[in-house]
């Protein structure tokens, strides 16, 4: 009697195992250190089969009874969940029952002087899940006003909560007491610093030649001097300076600083604090004329023809 328990119970005990083994335990590919996002509105069908295709759970079938056990059928919480190692189609169930995203938030620096269509592609590459384009579509009219920082957001964060916390970020800086008594002074409206600011990020890498480049624009702009600055066309037509045509620079845009006078009609990037404060505290000199040689070192000249001797000088 005893030798025919034995074999019973040890194919009983195969058996149960095959059972876990197909049903409950992780895919053998179960993807480690990822991430899945259960949209808004998704119905339990589609979240089941999702899981089955991302290979996170064996079985959409049996994923649906698990849930039923747990009463999770109409409860999943939606979000981005984190899953940093393979766990039983159980464990599955009971996160989102309960929205255990288990998240660690990402640490994500924002250069200054980045476009918003640059923060877009930044951002789509750093967060997962992120909608790139609807960020874009959403921060483009804000450009200028998102400032460039050190942020940590959660994976899932929707691009408007994202945007949300770059305007906050702007205004909190610009607020700053000594900010606003720098821009009291300077007689300029923000907006207008702000537009010089993103023309000056993108002319200066320090802080000395940006305010002496800030007072070379401002005044080309009260002696009613076009501003000429290259720095527009990449935002324009994604051109840089060395590969512009005469043809580029009359490309008809309201950012064309050859082609129409004053500032563009808006940000092309958004400005850090360095760029703003430049933009407010202008060296005053008598120079109209600049140029940077090959090695970023600024040059800078009174009349036009010292400014074309020094481009023969200066530039290939």
């Amino acid at each position: 009697m005893y030798d025919r328990v034995l074999p019973v119970g040890f194919l009983l005990g195969i058996l149960l195992f095959l059972i876990y083994f197909v049903t409950v335990s992780a895919p053998l590919h179960f993807p480690s250190a990822t991430y899945v996002k259960v949209a808004k509105g998704q119905s339990f069908e589609q979240v089941a089969l999702m899981l089955e295709e991302r290979e996170i759970i064996r079985s959409a079938k049996v994923f649906s009874v698990v849930a039923r056990v747990y009463g999770v059928k109409e409860d999943i919480m939606s979000g981005e969940y984190f899953f940093s190692e393979p766990i039983t189609v159980l464990d599955v169930a009971r996160r989102l029952m309960r929205g255990h995203f288990e998240l660690i938030p990402l640490k994500i620096t924002i250069p200054e002087g980045f476009s918003a269509r640059q923060m877009a592609t930044l951002l789509a590459k750093k967060i997962p899940d992120f909608d790139g384009e609807a960020f874009y579509e959403q921060a483009k009219a804000k450009e200028g006003y998102l400032f460039p920082d050190t942020y940590f957001f959660l994976p899932g964060t929707e691009p408007e909560k994202v945007i949300g916390i770059l305007e906050e970020n702007f205004r909190r800086q610009t607020n700053d007491p000594k900010v606003q008594e720098a821009l009291k002074k300077s007689g300029k409206t923000l907006r207008e610093v702000v537009i010089m600011a993103s023309l000056l990020e993108k002319e200066a890498a320090k802080t000395e030649d940006r305010r002496m480049v800030a007072g070379i624009l401002w005044k080309r702009i009260s002696i009613g001097m076009p501003l000429q600055v290259d720095a527009v066309f990449p935002y324009i037509i994604g051109k840089n300076t060395f590969d512009l045509t005469r043809a580029d620079l009359k490309v008809d845009s309201p950012y064309n600083t050859y082609k129409y006078k004053g500032l563009p009609v808006g940000p092309i990037a958004n400005p850090g604090l360095d760029s703003m404060v430049a933009a407010m505290t202008p060296v005053k000199s008598n120079y109209i004329f600049y140029l940077t040689d090959m090695q970023s070192k600024f040059h800078f000249s009174v009349t036009y023809a010292q400014h074309l001797a020094n481009q023969k000088k200066y530039l290939p």
